[in-house]
C-alpha cells in the first residue's frame, strides 16, 4: 500500500515539474521585418506631412444680426445652394413693407402725372422729378429685398462643413465667418523640405503617401513647390495633390511621405562592392561603438549582424557591408530582442 502511494506521488511531482518547465518557455516576440531585395529601398526620402483641404471657403452673413438657426453640423456634406443658417429677419421684413409702400406711392404718382404730361399740362422739370422718385423707390425696394434674402446663408460651393464658428442666439457681424466649407475631393499633403534637399524636388517628383489614420497608401500627384523658406527652420513647404474621391483623407491627418525622383538605387549581394539602403532606425550601436542590425535566421531566431554604413539620405542610410539580398531584418520591435530570441513576424 505504501509502495503504491510513493509511486503515485512520484508521478504527480514529475508532472508538476513538466508543467513548470512548459510555463517557463518564453513566448516568441512579435516583430516587423523586411527582406533585402533589389528595389527594396530606393532613393526615396521619407518626411512627415499633414493633410490639408484643397480649398477652404469661409461663409458669412453680410449684415449684423442674431443667428436664429444653423442647419448643418461639422463634417456634414453640403451642396452649392443649400441653406446653412438664418438670422432673425424681423427688421428686414418691416423695411420691405415700407419700401413696397413707397414703391406703390411712386407708381401711383407716375400714373397721375403721366396724363398731365401727355396733355402738355405738366412742366418738364416736374415730370423728371416724378420719374426720379420712381427710380429711387425701385432702387430702395431692390436693396431691401436683397437684405431680406441675405438673412438666409446659402452655401456658395459644395464640400464638407469644417467648423461651425457661431451658434444659435449669437450676434454675427458682417464678414464674420459662420461656417467653413472644405473642398476635399482632392486634398494636399503639406511637407516641410530642408533647404539642402529642395532642389531635388520638382512638380513631377513621384511620391508615396501613407496615412495610418485610414490605414491607406496613396500615390501623390502634382507638387506645388514653395519659394519662400521658413526663417527659423530653413525649410520650404511643398504641397502634394492626392485624389480623395471617397473622402477618406481629412484635413489634419498625419502622413508619412516618401519622395523619389530618380528611380531605385541598385542593391546586390555583399562582396560585390555595391550598397543596400535601410531605414536609419534599424541601425543599432553596441557599447563598443560597432553598428549592427537585427536579422532573422531560417529558424526564426534573432541575431545581431554587424554592418558598415555609408552616407545617409533622408531617413535612409546606405549599408556598405554586412547584408546580402535575401537577408531578413527587423524594422519594428527590435527593442524587445536579445541574441537568439525566437520571433514571429
Amino acid at each position: 500500500m505504501k509502495k503504491g502511494f510513493l509511486m503515485l506521488l512520484s508521478v504527480v511531482i514529475l508532472s508538476s515539474c513538466g508543467q513548470k518547465k512548459e510555463q517557463n518557455v518564453k513566448a516568441p516576440t512579435r516583430v516587423t521585418t523586411q527582406v533585402v531585395s533589389s528595389g527594396l529601398v530606393d532613393n526615396a526620402q521619407t518626411y512627415v506631412g499633414v493633410v490639408e483641404e484643397r480649398e477652404a471657403t469661409a461663409v458669412s452673413f453680410t449684415s449684423l444680426g442674431v443667428v436664429k438657426r444653423i442647419f448643418v453640423n461639422e463634417g456634414q456634406a453640403v451642396t452649392r445652394g443649400q441653406l446653412l443658417a438664418e438670422v432673425d429677419n424681423t427688421q428686414a421684413r418691416n423695411l420691405l413693407r415700407g419700401a413696397e409702400a413707397q414703391m406703390t406711392q411712386a407708381n401711383d404718382a407716375l400714373e397721375r402725372y403721366k396724363m398731365l404730361h401727355d396733355n402738355g399740362s405738366l412742366p418738364e422739370v416736374q415730370w423728371v422729378e416724378v420719374l426720379s422718385k420712381v427710380a429711387q423707390a425701385q432702387s430702395q425696394l431692390e436693396v431691401v429685398k436683397k437684405n431680406l434674402a441675405d438673412c438666409r446663408l446659402i452655401a456658395p460651393v459644395s464640400g464638407i462643413i469644417g467648423r461651425k464658428l457661431v451658434g444659435a442666439g449669437e450676434t454675427t457681424r458682417p464678414s464674420q465667418a459662420v461656417v467653413s466649407i472644405l473642398d476635399i475631393s482632392t486634398v494636399k499633403v503639406k511637407v516641410a523640405i530642408p533647404e539642402a534637399e529642395i532642389s531635388g524636388i520638382d512638380e513631377n517628383t513621384s511620391s508615396v503617401i501613407k496615412v495610418e489614420a485610414v490605414n491607406g497608401v496613396f500615390t501623390g500627384g502634382q507638387i506645388e513647390k514653395g519659394v519662400q523658406a521658413d526663417a527659423l527652420t530653413h525649410t520650404y513647404d511643398i504641397r502634394i495633390h492626392v485624389a480623395n474621391g471617397d473622402r477618406k483623407l481629412l484635413p489634419g491627418m498625419v502622413a508619412s511621405v516618401s519622395l523619389s525622383s530618380n528611380g531605385p538605387l541598385p542593391t546586390s549581394p555583399k562582396g560585390e562592392g555595391e550598397e543596400v539602403s535601410l531605414p536609419i532606425t534599424c541601425i543599432q550601436k553596441r557599447t563598443d561603438g560597432s553598428l549592427f542590425v537585427w536579422t532573422i535566421a531560417n529558424d526564426s531566431t534573432a541575431h545581431r549582424t554587424e554592418v558598415t554604413i555609408g552616407q545617409s539620405q533622408g531617413n535612409y542610410v546606405s549599408v556598405t557591408n554586412g547584408l546580402s539580398v535575401g537577408d531578413r531584418f527587423v524594422t519594428e520591435g527590435y527593442q524587445k530582442l536579445s541574441e537568439g530570441s525566437k520571433v514571429v513576424f
